[in-house]
């Protein structure tokens, strides 16, 4: 198979034979949605929007879906699925590029890691909730404090007889059950992240459970988890409708909603607000991670993944909004029953999820069972992000070693790179856990996202050319992108990436947990997460530089920056015009297999014949084209 072309072409094919493919399109669809509908959109997008103006931070935040979350969204999957290759192999378009994708995978390591984290906790919270009493309703535990007020405990009875001033302060002076439940109990939080203290063994079972979970998932690829999506990415929307249905019908509940959605119309002039807005834009699609490049490359070669972007990013952002109203909801019943302002009650990130949330529920009648509800939710929708994760290192892994070998024990490397995973997550499940969490969360995946991202719309639009890429996507669907698309890649999209990096510079803040300050050395560490994944992309494009050949220095990049001869349709079939072994007038822009078998001779031929049965659908596509 060495020697040459026509061998080779047919080692190709077969790979993709082997690798496979979607069952159908709603699995693809289904996958898409749970890996950008994750943790995000329920704890970190209504706290988002009601600190930004409420109702006024749709307008930025639509703004920015049009113009960079759903153009950066098409460049992504149609970047995947034209080449069917993940998020390193993509980069034959540009190999001096590739250290782009190495970067993507470094950033979904790290994500991989302590998002699973999060997961295991609500595992945890999930099997704590099966009882008759929440064990963070009333103050009478062993780790409770005598600055624990419960919202049960009676404490608060006589509000009535107390004035507006008193109550406030004993408000503002009170920890909640859920808060030393959360603190103290569960993550027994020591006073320092250099402090790791003991591995909470609760937490540990968990992770191993997650991991586990992840593993039986992916265990045959897209095969098994685009089953298991039907179930993770759907169910997450009963359980929001139940519990926005329970919240709507509590006194108070329109309060919460109104805080939410009243719009302060002075807030639009702020840079702030539209710079909030493109961040979680940005982070909450996925854009950057790799993981839509490595969905869409199991994508059949003709589907319509145009229409797919625009369908997955906007149930994001109307998930993301109806989520708002689930959690403002029941915050707006706490904040009535205490009688205090909803600003007091509302947090985001795990805060809102392990303490204000689970403290609302306690309110409620059979709260064990909204509790389980709740917290089910946040599993399924966490899992459904991570499955891409996972998929994403070990579809870069067996892609990138490309041997029979390696492809026939896929399921290996997703087992070494799972046990990898929790044993690296095991850090997390001490007792400055939490700290570390947060640390990799503000800083392994925040502005080196911004600056992947950018990089890779510069390679694309401007180093392989928009001409090229946009003829390469009407051979693939039939049509170009739209001229709005277009007009984006080159401009808008690459405009508004830099904004956010140039903003998040700006707004940086030092990192902090409630009162407890970072020190400087873990504040570095943070840093070098960061600079972990955009340092892939120097050092990788001066190593192809220096391997490429040329006499000069300028004549190394051309041929470094040159697309590779293997670029382009992994099928034959598909290999039509320019990508065609040998040109053909006939061949310009049909996506037709005929005029490409005689050129490539009777073994090729052979080889083509099974694979019209095996793609069929996108055959019969092609020959309609």
């Amino acid at each position: 198979l060495q020697n040459g072309a026509v061998p080779g072409e047919q080692g190709k094919q077969e790979k993709s034979v082997k690798r496979g493919n979607w069952g159908n399109q709603i699995e693809f669809v289904l996958t898409s949605v749970g890996y950008a509908v994750g943790l995000g959109n329920v704890w970190r997008f209504p706290y988002l929007c009601y600190r930004n103006g409420g109702g006024a931070f749709m307008f930025p935040y639509f703004i920015m879906l049009v113009f960079c979350g759903i153009p950066l969204f098409f460049m992504e999957l149609s970047f995947g699925q034209f080449a069917s290759q993940g998020c390193l192999g993509v980069w034959r378009v540009s190999p001096m590029f590739k250290g782009v994708g190495y970067g993507m995978m470094v950033v979904s390591t790290y994500i991989g890691i302590y998002y699973n984290v999060v997961i295991c906790i609500a595992f945890y919270y999930f099997f704590v909730s099966m009882t008759h009493v929440l064990p963070w309703t009333y103050c009478s535990n062993p780790w409770n404090t005598p600055d624990c007020v419960g919202v049960l405990d009676g404490n608060l009875s006589s509000r009535a007889a107390l004035n507006i001033t008193q109550l406030l302060n004993s408000t503002q002076k009170r920890t909640s059950p859920s808060e030393e439940y959360w603190r103290r109990y569960v993550l027994n939080l020591s006073d320092d992240i250099g402090n790791l203290g003991e591995v909470r063994l609760p937490l540990l079972g968990c992770l191993g459970v997650s991991w586990v979970v992840v593993f039986l998932c992916l265990i045959k690829g897209v095969k098994s988890s685009g089953k298991v999506v039907y179930f993770t990415a759907t169910f997450p929307y009963v359980v929001l409708t139940i519990l926005f249905v329970r919240g709507i019908t509590l006194e108070g509940a329109v309060t919460g909603i109104m805080y939410y959605l009243t719009p302060q119309w002075d807030k639009i002039l702020n840079a702030k607000v539209w710079g909030d807005a493109a961040s979680q834009i940005f982070y909450s699609l996925g854009c950057a991670w790799g993981g839509l490049i490595t969905m869409a490359s199991y994508n059949k070669f003709n589907n319509n993944c145009y229409r797919d972007s625009i369908i997955i990013s906007i149930t994001n952002c109307a998930t993301s909004v109806y989520a708002g109203f689930v959690i403002f909801s029941i915050l707006g019943f706490m904040a009535n029953h205490l009688g205090v302002d909803v600003s007091k009650v509302a947090d985001h990130g795990p805060g809102l999820a392990f303490v204000a949330y689970p403290e609302a529920l306690t309110l409620l009648p059979i709260s064990p069972l909204w509790s389980v509800l709740f917290f089910f939710m946040l599993i399924l929708l966490g899992l459904g992000t991570q499955f891409c994760l996972l998929e994403t290192l070990v579809t870069a892994i067996v892609d990138e070693v490309g041997n029979e070998w390696i492809i026939r024990r896929k399921t290996f490397v997703t087992l070494g790179v799972a046990v990898a995973g929790f044993l690296l997550g095991v850090p997390l499940t001490t007792q400055a856990g939490i700290y570390w969490l947060l640390l990799m969360d503000n800083y392994a995946a925040s502005f080196s996202l911004v600056v992947i991202s950018c990089i890779m719309c510069v390679a694309i639009m401007y180093i392989y050319g928009h001409r090229n890429y946009f003829k390469d996507i009407e051979m693939m669907l039939g049509f170009p992108p739209p001229l709005f698309f277009q007009i984006c890649w080159r401009f808008i999209s690459p405009a508004i990436i830099f904004f956010i990096l140039v903003f998040t510079v700006i707004q940086y803040r030092p990192i902090s947990y409630n009162e407890y300050v970072y020190p400087t050395w873990a504040i570095s560490i943070g840093f070098l997460m960061a600079l972990s994944s955009v340092i892939c992309i120097p050092i990788y494009a001066i190593y192809k530089v220096c391997r490429s050949e040329g006499d000069t220095l300028l004549e190394r990049l051309k041929n470094a920056t040159k697309a590779s001869k293997d670029w382009g349709p992994a099928l034959p079939e598909h290999r039509s015009g320019r990508y065609a072994p040998v040109f053909s007038p006939s061949t310009e822009s049909h996506l037709e297999v005929q005029p490409l078998q005689p050129e490539k001779g009777q073994n090729e031929a052979a080889a083509a014949s099974p694979m019209q049965g095996s793609n069929g659908s996108a055959h019969s596509q092609d020959s309609r084209l």
